[in-house]
């Protein structure tokens, strides 16, 4: 069976995790108490201790419980669990982790959460649950349930909802995936509604080739899970498709997916193809919620909640040489595809954001700033062309070794 680890603050909230843990017990698994309290006593006694936290965070614990500032101890416990968890992962003593919490708790240990990579199981029981949950969970599969009540004592109604968390906890530890097809190698693939037809002719050519495609809508998470994935060393090949999340972060758009987005896999040396898909276009809500200083731009009307856009030559410039710096990056084979007459549907010859000037200073400053060995590739054409797409997924196959 398994040992799981019980994360919490104990010195407000160890008569729950205590009663967690015995549940664990009930069911065969071993739980391993982690404390993160600081400021009083711990009313459970764990087996890691909160000196051990705070010392991976290089905090001084005696020092942080006599200032008494609870501010200050969460950020440490923050910075501390994370590694912790991380180091019982790896030298394999935890197979998955548990947690319940108010604010600070919450903050402290789906921090620590997000340390572990996707597929180990991940509960956090919160009184935040019911909100806005995306600061707490990132890119991780990590599973929020609500309270309802405040973790604060045992009762009728929080004996069931704990009991069924620590279930579910030992669900995920004991759930197999069934005997199937063998797994195959990974390539990931950035996708949005614009540049939806060019990846869903690529990937067939991709599968044919013996690999498992999976597909992430570029809308800021999905940018950042797929990095994340790359990261977590799951993945072969990368297909990015669909760059437009660095327009966003650029521009002020709704849907950036940060400053990191495009290194990940040159820094673990991936195999990548890169194309500007959808950089004609920045995104916001609905009409009334562009900001007043774009006033007078160029927009398309997605939908009623979607309004795009368009990016002028000057992003665009900027566009290109951000690009260039994170190709630069690579330590693994990379290549930049170019379509030359349209970067999405509604760039094309004859479209609302055809504005060739524009795509024109994206392609020279992305190519005037790479590598002269980073390999570049002009297509005649438009981002959605099947003969596009083609070339796109055979370019990725050739960096893999497969062509």
């Amino acid at each position: 069976m398994a040992t799981i680890a019980v994360l919490g603050t104990f010195d407000t909230k160890g008569e729950e995790h205590a009663y967690v843990a015995e549940i664990i017990r009930q069911r065969g698994h071993t739980p391993l108490l982690v404390d993160v309290g600081t400021l009083e006593v711990p009313r459970v006694t764990p087996d890691i201790g909160r000196e051990v936290v705070a010392e991976a965070a290089g905090a001084d614990l005696p020092a942080l419980v006599a200032r008494r500032d609870r501010g200050e101890a969460v950020a440490a416990m923050t910075r501390g669990a994370p590694l912790v968890l991380a180091r019982l992962y790896a030298e394999g003593r935890i197979a998955g982790v548990i947690s319940l919490g108010g604010g600070g708790g919450t903050a402290i240990c789906t921090a620590a959460m997000r340390a572990l990579p996707v597929g180990v199981p991940k509960v956090m029981v919160s009184t935040l649950a019911s909100g806005n949950t995306a600061p707490y969970v990132g890119v991780k599969d990590l599973v929020m349930m609500p309270s309802v009540v405040d973790v604060a004592g045992l009762n009728r109604l929080s004996r069931t909802l704990l009991a069924q968390a620590a279930g579910a906890i030992c669900g995920m530890i004991e759930a197999r995936v069934p005997a199937g097809a063998p797994d195959r190698p990974v390539v990931v693939a950035s996708q949005f509604g614009n540049t939806t037809a060019c990846v869903t002719a690529a990937r067939p050519i991709l599968e044919a080739a013996g690999y498992e495609v999976m597909i992430f809508a570029a809308t800021g998470s999905g940018g950042r899970t797929m990095e994340s994935l790359i990261e977590s060393g799951l993945v072969s090949g990368v297909l990015d498709i669909t760059t437009t999340e660095w327009a966003d972060e650029l521009v002020g758009g709704v849907l950036a997916a940060g400053p990191t987005r495009c290194e990940a896999a040159a820094r673990k040396g991936v195999p990548a193809i890169l194309t500007p898909g959808c950089l004609d276009m920045v995104n916001f809500g609905e009409p009334a919620s562009v900001p007043e200083k774009f006033k007078g731009r160029r927009f398309y009307q997605h939908n009623p909640q979607v309004t795009l856009m368009r990016t002028t030559p000057e992003e665009n410039e900027r566009l290109g040489h951000l690009l260039a710096e994170k190709c630069n990056l690579s330590t693994g084979p990379v290549a930049v595809l170019l379509p030359l007459r349209g970067i999405s549907v509604i760039s094309a010859p004859g479209q609302p954001f055809h504005w060739p000037e524009a795509d024109a200073a994206l392609f020279a400053a992305w190519k005037g700033g790479l590598r002269p060995d980073i390999l570049v590739i002009e297509y005649d054409g438009a981002i959605n062309d099947p003969p596009f797409a083609e070339l796109c997924a055979r370019t990725l196959l050739k960096l893999l070794g497969k062509v």
